[in-house]
């Protein structure tokens, strides 16, 4: 585990504040959602790695094959180092909570970490993931709290794959908030006030994680 294993920008917080660590989508870097996780969280520490994989100059966090088609064994290796990038900060920052946010390639390695480690994040939104495959859950979610936001006309996230998606996580035991919209791949404006609320009642513990 290593807080250097991306390159990352990190935007401090008070101490033994909650860790926000948010994750951008392909072609996008480290800049894309410092601000936005900064208004929703202001006291929190914001961390947000660049993703490690080249595909034609856009960066991202896993290889894919086409579109919606994921390289599974790269998904592995970004899975787990994401997952120990996440740990070590915590190990260091010992915040009080710790949440993630992730749009579109950000969204998928986040929900692949939650998958993998269903006990890491305290609450998590997912903004127009897409998860082509059935989620293998290392553990349980019961109680996590998730976000997914999503476009009903999104040509990358189909609307029928992100109601499979909720109804993945609600068979697992997460309380998962939904919050749609009418257009595409695109934030809107109630996505960023659902994600307001969303944190807003995220449960932060006293005296650290």
């Amino acid at each position: 585990m290593s807080k250097d294993a991306y390159i990352h920008k990190v935007l401090p917080g008070s101490p033994g504040s909650p860790l926000l660590f948010v994750l951008h989508g392909t072609g996008a870097d480290e800049n894309q959602l410092l601000g936005f996780g900064r208004e929703l969280l202001p006291g929190a520490t914001i961390i947000s790695p660049r993703g490690d994989v080249s595909e034609y100059g856009s960066a991202r966090f896993f290889r894919r094959t086409g579109e919606g088609v994921y390289d599974m064994d790269d998904l592995g290796r970004a899975r787990s180092k994401m997952a120990g990038f996440v740990k070590a900060h915590v190990e260091a920052a010992k915040p009080s909570a710790v949440f993630g946010l992730g749009y579109s390639n950000g969204a998928n390695i986040l929900a692949s970490v939650v998958f993998a480690e269903p006990g890491l994040f305290d609450a998590t939104a997912l903004m127009h993931p897409l998860i082509p495959f059935e989620p293998q859950v290392q553990g349980s979610l019961a109680g996590r709290r998730i976000l997914i936001t999503a476009g009903k006309r999104d040509p990358i996230c189909p609307p029928n794959l992100s109601s499979r998606l909720e109804a993945y996580l609600r068979a697992d035991g997460a309380d998962v908030t939904v919050e749609w919209h009418d257009g595409g791949h695109e934030v809107r404006p109630n996505e960023i006030e659902a994600a307001r609320r969303f944190f807003a009642l995220a449960p932060v513990a006293e005296g650290g994680k």
